[in-house]
């Protein structure tokens, strides 16, 4: 049943209130607790009872960190590490060119330079190399040094581990195939042969239990290892940027990491702060939609490891050169994706957005932005999406998934079945390379599959609601405990509240396409609002018109902080005519 009975919104969508069920378990949480109604019904959203709400709304990674030797390999992988160190061999490191990939590089090389030690970086390039370990990178690198840690890849690389010819441990979070690559350790919360309890980790976080395990391995030995908790800013990025669920111990990492991310004591962070004109205390937004996409883009249309060296980088002066060089790299990124975009989303309408898999194909589409433009398909229709660029007789392509469909497991079945020429992934975002004669056939077959998971089911346009609020009940008090049960992101969406039978009192175009407006409940109390692309569809004329009446409006609450001043603003993503008797 559709919540305060908008079957189609403004913006054409259904809203979903929370189930009956939900509603109980917030009241409970109220009556025993004493936690503000907003605040009871997120926590319910989550499963949190009463007896677990003090503890999630301020979580202690000490409490939730788990004990790192739980994953296979980790205590081998750990040694092994430890004594490329102590014997002062040659170490590698290959990273995958994305933000998880260059984030679990800096904290391998950030602790080896305390431990006074080096590491050689590789990055390979995404065009001409692809994703992950390949032969003539693996021989080079091995040739060359002792041990070579893969970091955020290596899981399905039989032959390029094979090939190295020195000791390899890989640290990665992608799924595992029925068997692993012959070497010294693969550290993966994603192995078949693991209980999945931790498959929520992103790479970065396993590289971090791989450096909490050589501490406590250190202090046996009677020797102090570097300081891991200001190491958390970049397992917070990773985290947040790989959409990596913020469950568990993810929202402690996470939490934290942003504590430490606002001392400003990392060179590479603050200069790319700066020129993401980041100008509060960083939150888990900036980090996907401002920090994130700035590193990405090195390996997108630039060169392959400069988020890595950026984010690894010790003095300001050159760490401001290579934030400035990703912030153009990343313009850049924008205009191929906007062209890729628009030619995607075309050719996914005309084929139909209500299918279990959204997908497209194109001649000469640039690999560094498929996955975003994946993403931007999933967004609009809801389901999981595919993009791929054609180059010759092969296609190589990204995929985003919705919750509760598993896409990577999908595509390594698609290429277990020989479908594909190889594909991979974890359960939110995969990859894949295929044939161009086979493309057809194994879309379909995709399709096919993830159905089984239930993609398709949902409707394209729900928008689900956590409740609904008075404008005199949104203080910058209430959003701050809101916002202690976050932070809000992938697999714990941001809490979103309708005020009900609003007056629009203040309507005002900003710029181009965003419309800022006050509204009221006709009891005096007002509140601010802002609609960011409101004039890109019916939001912001229909607000925005004279005499326009009384309107339900839906979003996200925020503290704007503004000459020094606190004040609520919504975050308004939605609005449906307030039908009046």
């Amino acid at each position: 049943m559709s919540f305060l009975g908008i079957e189609a919104s403004l913006t054409g969508r259904r809203w979903i209130g929370p189930n009956v069920e939900t509603d109980r378990a917030a009241e409970a949480l109220v009556q025993s607790t004493g936690l503000a109604r907003p605040v009871a019904q997120v926590l319910a959203r989550a499963g949190v009872n009463a007896a677990e709400a003090e503890a999630f709304l301020a979580p202690q990674l000490r409490d939730l960190l788990p004990d790192p030797r739980s994953l296979k390999d980790m205590e081998t992988a750990a040694s092994r590490f430890l004594q490329a160190v102590t014997q002062r061999q040659r170490i590698a490191i290959f990273a995958d060119y994305d933000v998880d990939g260059g984030t679990s590089a800096a904290l391998l090389i950030d602790w080896l330079r305390q431990m006074g030690r080096r590491a050689t970086l590789y990055v390979p390039d995404r065009i001409d190399e692809g994703y992950g370990p390949n032969v003539p990178a693996m021989q080079d690198l091995g040739s060359a040094h002792d041990l070579i840690v893969c970091v955020d890849c290596g899981t399905l690389s039989h032959e390029p581990v094979a090939a190295a010819g020195c000791d390899v441990m890989i640290l990665d979070h992608h799924l595992g195939g029925e068997t692993l690559p012959d070497c010294t350790a693969v550290v993966n919360p994603n192995r078949q042969d693991e209980s999945g309890d931790l498959a929520h980790l992103c790479a970065a976080a396993v590289v971090f239990l791989l450096l909490v395990e050589a501490n406590r391995q250190l202090r046996i030995s009677g020797q102090t290892g570097p300081d891991l908790m200001a190491m958390l800013d970049l397992v917070a990025l990773a985290t947040v940027a790989d959409v990596a669920p913020l469950i568990g111990v993810n929202r402690a990492l996470v939490r934290q990491g942003l504590r430490v991310m606002a001392r400003r004591e990392r060179p590479g962070l603050v200069a790319l702060s700066d020129v993401g004109r980041l100008t509060t205390a960083p939150a888990a937004y900036h980090l996907g939609f401002v920090l994130g996409p700035r590193i990405n883009a090195g390996g997108r249309v630039g060169k392959a490891d400069l988020g890595a060296r950026l984010l690894a980088c010790t003095d300001p002066d050159e760490a401001r050169a290579m934030a400035d060089k990703l912030d153009q790299l990343n313009s850049e990124r924008r205009e191929i994706e906007a062209q890729v975009q628009a030619a995607a989303l075309a050719q996914a309408e005309a084929r139909g957005l209500e299918a279990p898999l959204v997908w497209a194909a194109g001649e000469g589409w640039h690999p560094g932005v498929v996955g975003i433009v994946a993403s931007r398909l999933k967004e609009a229709s809801n389901r999981p999406a595919l993009v791929i660029g054609l180059d010759g007789d092969e296609g190589k392509g990204s995929g985003r998934s919705v919750n509760g469909v598993d896409l990577g497991a999908s595509i390594q079945r698609l290429a277990a079945e020989g479908l594909l020429i190889k594909g991979g992934g974890h359960k939110m975002a995969a990859g894949l390379t295929v044939a161009r004669d086979q493309l057809e056939p194994a879309m379909a077959r995709l399709c096919e599959l993830l159905a089984k998971q239930g993609a398709g089911v949902g409707g394209p346009a729900d928008l689900r609601l956590d409740g609904v609020m008075m404008p005199g009940a949104a203080t910058v008090e209430l959003v701050e405990r809101i916002e202690a049960a976050g932070p809000f992101g992938a697999g714990a969406p941001a809490p979103r509240f309708v005020f009900p039978d609003a007056v629009v009192r203040y309507a005002k175009r900003v710029g181009e396409r965003h419309l800022k407006l006050s509204f009221g409940d006709g009891l005096g109390a007002r509140l601010e609002a802002i609609a960011f692309g409101a004039f890109d569809g019916p939001l912001g004329p229909a607000l925005s018109a004279p005499g326009a009446g009384r309107f339900h409006l839906a979003g996200r609450l925020e503290i704007n902080d503004w000459g020094g001043r606190q004040n609520v603003q919504l975050r308004l993503e939605d609005a449906a005519p307030a039908v009046t008797e």
